[in-house]
């Protein structure tokens, strides 16, 4: 008898507890970063959503796109302002935005979900009045800030059996306005809305460092607070532990930095004891019984 397949059979039988867990759970993931430029971690990445649902998971995809954002933008020659350190998004910006985001983006992680056996359907922020923004700072033109969030169709695309990708551009208050949203803080406000079991924040780090430099697997957000106060917590990781903050202020169970660079890394931390990141909430037991209540 082949080794790998015992030990095959022996990694499903172990993960029987999770995928427990874990069946009629909606879990949102946000998805970008060095993967989505590579076809083969993007059809990985698919196989990984395709099995998810095929488990009973209800996976929903939140996508950014910031490096074929800038790639368009120069192909076009449209200079960018900056103001401390962000771009301007102004009309011509943004409409660069919606078409790569909402067009280019979206529709590859779609194809490559439906190329793996998965059904799904990309939408945005627009569709249905999902995410209805208002600027998050005048300074910075049409960047958005999530006001409302209507996320029955996500509802509605999960009953269907459908894995929505989700691009994060939104609408305004006032007719025909477009924003464009932070990947993360739209993966944590859709995720608030849909109170979701887990919000996945897949990253380019291993996860949340402590001031040893060591990978924390697991933060309460008090601690979180601590590290983010004492400089512990720097750089593009208060954005997304601020994310994280926010996301579970509203009803998410836990949310889990992690390196998206890692093989079948939300696998690894939905069906495994093992985990792959730093997960964040105020209870600590990776699994429970069936019933329980968290």
């Amino acid at each position: 008898m082949n080794r790998d397949w015992i030990a095959t059979a022996r990694t499903l039988s172990e993960a029987l507890p999770y995928l427990q867990r874990f069946t009629g759970a909606v879990v949102v993931v946000k998805f970008g970063g060095n993967a989505m430029g590579d076809d083969d971690a993007m059809a990985e990445f698919a196989r990984d959503m395709v099995l998810m649902r095929q488990v009973g998971v209800n996976p929903v995809v939140v996508h950014g796109g910031g490096p074929m954002i800038n790639d368009m933008l120069k192909k076009l020659g449209i200079e960018s302002d900056w103001v401390r350190g962000k771009r301007v998004t102004d009309k011509a910006t943004v409409e660069v935005v919606e078409m790569v985001l909402s067009g280019l983006v979206n529709k590859r992680i779609v194809q490559a979900i439906n190329d793996e056996g998965g059904r799904a359907v990309g939408i945005s922020g627009k569709d249905d009045d999902l995410m209805v923004c208002v600027a998050d700072d005048p300074e910075l033109g049409f960047v958005g800030k999530p006001v409302e969030m209507n996320v029955q169709v996500i509802r509605d695309l999960c009953a269907a059996g459908i894995i929505p990708v989700i691009a994060p551009v939104g609408t305004g208050v006032e007719d025909n306005e477009t924003f464009n949203v932070n990947g993360d803080t739209a993966a944590g406000a859709i995720a608030g809305a849909l109170q979701a079991d887990r919000l996945l924040l897949l990253t380019d780090v291993p996860g949340v460092k402590g001031k040893e430099g060591e990978v924390l697997t697991q933060i309460s957000p008090e601690q979180v607070r601590e590290m983010i106060a004492d400089g512990t917590i720097a750089g593009g990781m208060i954005p997304k532990t601020e994310t994280a903050l926010d996301a579970l202020a509203r009803g998410v169970r836990a949310v889990v930095i992690l390196d998206g660079r890692m093989p079948n890394a939300t696998l690894l931390e939905l069906f495994t004891e093992h985990g792959a990141g730093s997960i964040i909430r105020s209870t600590s037991p990776r699994v429970k019984a069936v019933h329980d209540d968290e």
